[in-house]
C-alpha cells in the first residue's frame, strides 16, 4: 500500500518536533533519553512497539508496508546520538471501520502502559482526529492521526523513540 506523500509531509516533522512527552530524562534536552543501542536493535525495539499498538487496532484491514528510519537527535553529535521514526499507516477493510479503529486505540493504550497527552480534532479544514500518547517503559511516543475524509479513510501512524546513545566505539548507521 502506498502512504499519500502529503500525510508523510506532514507527519514526520510533526512526529520528530511533538512527539517529546515521555517522562524520560535526559539532562535537560527537550528530547527524552532512550538508553544506549545500536541503531538496528532500536529500529527493531521500534517496530516491536509498532507491531504492539498494531495488535490493539482491533479490525480487519492493511497495513503499509515502511521500515523504521534513523533520524537526528536535534542539538546533540549525529555520530552518537540517534532517534528510530517508524511511520505506516492502517487503512481498515470497512471504510466506517476507521472511527472504530481509533476509538479502540483511545481505549486500549492506557491498558498497556501508554498515557494519552494529547486527542481531539486538528485545525485543518477535515477536522481530523489526533491522538498522542507515550509510554515511558518502552521509550517512545506515537501519534495517530484519523483521516476519515481521505479516500479510503485510514489512520496514519507515527512510533518515535526518545534519543538513543550508540555504545562506545560506535557510530551510528543511518537507514
Amino acid at each position: 500500500m502506498k502512504i499519500k506523500l502529503g500525510v508523510l509531509a506532514v507527519a514526520m516533522p510533526l512526529a520528530l518536533t511533538t512527539l517529546t512527552g515521555c517522562n524520560m530524562t535526559d539532562n535537560g534536552s527537550d528530547v527524552p533519553s532512550a538508553g544506549t543501542s545500536t541503531s538496528s536493535d532500536a529500529a527493531d525495539a521500534v517496530e516491536s512497539v509498532s507491531s504492539g499498538i498494531h495488535d490493539l487496532i482491533g479490525v480487519k484491514g492493511k497495513t503499509s508496508d515502511s521500515r523504521a528510519t534513523v533520524t537526528e537527535c536535534s542539538g546533540k553529535d549525529p555520530d552518537k546520538y540517534f532517534r528510530v521514526l517508524h511511520p505506516w499507516s492502517f487503512t481498515p477493510t470497512a471504510p466506517s471501520d476507521v472511527e472504530t479503529a481509533m476509538q479502540r486505540l483511545r481505549s486500549a493504550l492506557p491498558k498497556h502502559g501508554w498515557k494519552i497527552v494529547e486527542y481531539g480534532p486538528d485545525t485543518s479544514r477535515n477536522k481530523n482526529l489526533r491522538l498522542t500518547a507515550d509510554n515511558d517503559a518502552k521509550k517512545a511516543s506515537v501519534h495517530i492521526i484519523q483521516l476519515a475524509k481521505d479516500n479510503p479513510p485510514m489512520l496514519s501512524v507515527d512510533v518515535v523513540s526518545g534519543c538513543y546513545q550508540v555504545p562506545d566505539g560506535q557510530k551510528v548507521e543511518h537507514f
